[in-house]
């Protein structure tokens, strides 16, 4: 809609208007608007000659406001105040929240856990969880950073390399008990085996183990390593996961890693955010403290022969707030 139509003057206009009156100079309102003082000038006498009446008083040295100019500043000031307080207002409450999308295995088990000592080292700033299994896109998804699997190349991101991403079976300390010896490899193909059958099947090749008589039928893919868990643990069966996000379950042995070989997933854990808003404060105070978090040492495992007694568990880091 046309100015015309609305009976609103050019804002450059108003504004060189503003600035000229609040400052009682042409020549500090241009170097605050950065631009030259004929060019606030002529922005103001546009003004002037769409209202008919002059708004300044052109003296040697200064500019003095007319009496038509006074009843317009008071209002114009005003309106330009309150469009700073709103603007201002959104840009705290957007520095203020820390928007956090990640895929929801490491979110669960590994960063929500964490997120406690980042939030008492910022107070101020608050954080939301949006769990999420695609990729990240900046141009679509409402985040500030994302933590998500690949290769580490995406246009547009920044990318910060966090941990491997391995896999290797892990079950509950009950499967095997009963063999009488110590389990091998191929003792998995006698039980439910959950998560994605090219993994089983790597894993099975890299041990030795001929799965072709016994074809690797995983009976789930959920994608979501917590819910292969769970599966796995509920069916008496093992899950192909990575153990370093089951870290406590493992140290007090609700679960066992029964053999040591892991194999290397092929895309591993990456913090990612849009390169134009790498030097925001809140992304940039994020970023430090997770590539921190992400040195801590590989989780704990426990044999199936001598399984961790629950009552008597490694104990876990404290996560809380110091007092």
């Amino acid at each position: 809609m046309s100015d015309m139509v609305t009976g609103l003057p050019p804002l450059s206009a108003v504004r060189a208007f503003e600035a000229a009156a609040r400052h009682g100079s042409f020549t500090r309102a241009a170097v605050e608007l950065g631009m030259t003082q004929a060019a606030v000038s002529y922005q103001i006498k546009l003004l002037e000659e769409r209202l008919g009446q002059p708004l300044f008083q052109r003296q040697a040295r200064r500019v003095v406001l007319s009496e038509a100019g006074e009843r317009l500043a008071s209002s114009v000031m005003d309106s330009f105040d309150g469009l700073r307080a709103a603007f201002a207002a959104v840009t705290e409450t957007a520095e203020g929240v820390l928007s956090i999308q990640a895929l929801p295995t490491i979110a669960s088990n590994w960063l929500v856990p964490r997120l406690g000592l980042f939030q008492c080292e910022n107070p101020g700033l608050a954080v939301r969880m949006v769990t999420q299994v695609g990729p990240h896109d900046p141009q679509r998804d409402d985040c500030d950073v994302a933590i998500h699997r690949g290769g580490g190349q995406w246009p547009g991101l920044e990318a910060h390399w966090l941990m491997k991403s391995e896999f290797t079976p892990l079950c509950g300390p009950n499967l095997f008990r009963d063999l009488g010896r110590p389990p091998q490899p191929a003792d998995l193909l006698q039980v439910n085996r959950i998560g994605k059958t090219q993994a089983w099947d790597q894993w099975f090749a890299a041990a030795g183990v001929n799965s072709e008589a016994t074809p690797v039928e995983a009976r789930f893919d959920l994608s979501v390593q917590q819910l292969e868990v769970t599966a796995a643990l509920a069916s008496n069966g093992a899950a192909m996961c990575s153990p370093i996000f089951f870290r406590r379950e493992l140290s007090e042995g609700l679960l066992i890693q029964p053999f040591e070989l892991m194999l290397a997933g092929g895309n591993d854990y990456w913090l990612t955010y849009p390169k134009r808003r790498r030097i925001a404060r809140k992304i940039s105070l994020f970023r430090d403290w997770l590539l921190e978090q992400a040195r801590e040492p590989a989780p704990i495992s426990s044999a199936p022969s001598s399984p961790a007694n629950p009552g008597s568990a490694a104990p876990q880091p404290d996560y809380s707030c110091p007092s």
